[in-house]
């Protein structure tokens, strides 16, 4: 008896698994007739647990404000549903929003990687839980006021006097931010909250901050604006090019 020669292409059961790594990108997305199919032959329970387990990973990983890569995702979750992963994206945003007043946002399309934001009114939310993270939080603010007040951009000097004037200095080991240089340098930047950049052609070498992507996420310039008018117990238009900057992202952005 002859045999059928067999296709050297794998079927849908011979396939290899996909990579869990960074080349996991949107175009491996299936259709969504295909997603549809797929989330049918999953059982709803099965679903929904896989859903709760995601939540309570982006929960866990927003702790820290470090953002969450969607590779860590799909390796320490997902796992075998990644033929259903867009569905399952979707359903524990939606728990995010109605439980937590919280969305994942995508905040580096490269590199895939993710952080929650708060959908309560911008930063106040850091300010209402009045925990360890609060101080912080309020330094931070003074920050970002002061880049966006400065055009958008502060030297790193510039920040550091106004700091200190503040009594929190920068070369001294502050009793509740500890390491102040640190934290704005290193911690705020790796929260995506500031830029942090060398400037070219400097010596000695001077840097500069920006608000990061996680600052125009989580806050805006309009209240950003509204918290140095309070501050300084003057109306916004007092800064008339701050407060048409501010008032052109709102209407684009559609806030009120």
């Amino acid at each position: 008896m002859s045999q059928k020669r067999r296709s050297k292409r794998p079927g849908p059961s011979q396939a290899e698994p996909m990579e869990v790594d960074e080349e996991y990108t949107p175009t491996q997305t299936p259709s969504s007739s295909q997603l549809q199919r797929n989330v049918e032959q999953r059982p709803q329970s099965q679903m929904d647990a896989k859903v709760n387990e995601l939540v309570r990973f982006l929960l866990v990983k927003d702790q820290k404000k470090i953002p969450i890569k969607r590779a860590d995702i799909l390796k320490h979750v997902i796992k075998d549903y990644k033929d259903v992963f867009p569905e399952l994206l979707k359903g524990a945003n939606q728990t995010l929003q109605q439980v937590f007043g919280m969305e994942l946002v995508e905040i580096d399309p490269k590199s895939h990687s993710y952080i929650l934001i708060s959908r309560l009114p911008p930063l106040e939310k850091e300010f209402s839980k009045e925990d360890e993270n609060t101080p912080k939080m309020g330094l931070l603010l003074i920050i970002l006021s002061l880049i966006f007040m400065k055009g958008n951009v502060v030297k790193e000097a510039a920040v550091w006097e106004v700091l200190r004037r503040l009594r929190v200095d920068p070369r001294e080991k502050h009793k509740i931010f500890g390491d102040v240089k640190k934290l704005v340098t290193e911690e705020f930047v790796r929260q995506k909250y500031l830029e942090y950049n060398r400037l070219p052609h400097t010596d000695p070498t001077e840097f500069e901050f920006r608000w990061g992507p996680r600052a125009a996420k989580e806050t805006s310039k309009k209240q950003i604006l509204q918290f140095v008018a309070k501050i300084q117990k003057k109306d916004p238009t007092f800064w008339m090019s701050q407060y048409n900057e501010a008032e052109t992202e709102a209407n684009a952005a559609g806030r009120h």
